[in-house]
């Protein structure tokens, strides 16, 4: 398997990852300013149906900007529904590539995406919870799921290197 394979196949798993919030968001009538695959500086931009679309030089990564004051005015169920989005299509990709590399990167990025690490949906969703459940943000709550979620990832991590 040759290297512009393997790359290829990740980078679509992460795009159909992302266009499943984008989608999820649409569904809810949350605002989307931005969806973008990659990091650092713009390499082209295009704007479609009040949308822009960013290509970066970096292929690491992609994001969906959304209206965050929006999205936190939506019901729970449709806060969850957007950040699980993601995560849900990736599974379903798994599932339906089982066994193939692609399918191997969409259940990845579903279990990565699930862990509480800070900034990926699982952690989003560990905040929504908690603010919902103590009717404000607790400090002490949210430190703890980011700690947990650094150690897990820190596990998993040290882990996967003692297999080389």
């Amino acid at each position: 398997m040759d290297v512009i394979t393997v790359i290829l196949t990740f980078v679509v798993a992460l795009v159909i990852h992302e266009i499943g919030h984008l989608v999820a968001a649409r569904v809810c009538q949350v605002p989307v300013s931005q969806a973008g695959f990659g990091w650092g500086p713009k390499l082209c931009s295009v704007r479609a149906f009040e949308v822009d679309y960013f290509l970066r030089l970096v292929p690491a990564g992609a994001y969906v900007r959304m209206d965050m004051v929006g999205l936190q005015k939506r019901s729970l169920g449709q806060q969850l529904f957007v950040l699980f989005a993601g995560i849900a299509v990736n599974i379903i990709f798994a599932v339906l590539a089982w066994g193939t590399l692609f399918g191997a990167f969409n259940l990845a990025l579903a279990i990565g995406n699930l862990l509480p690490v800070y900034q990926q949906d699982g952690w989003k969703m560990g905040v929504i919870i908690s603010r919902r459940a103590f009717g404000r943000s607790s400090p002490l709550v949210e430190w703890s799921l980011t700690i947990s979620g650094a150690l897990i990832g820190t596990a998993l991590v040290l882990r996967a290197l003692s297999n080389f």
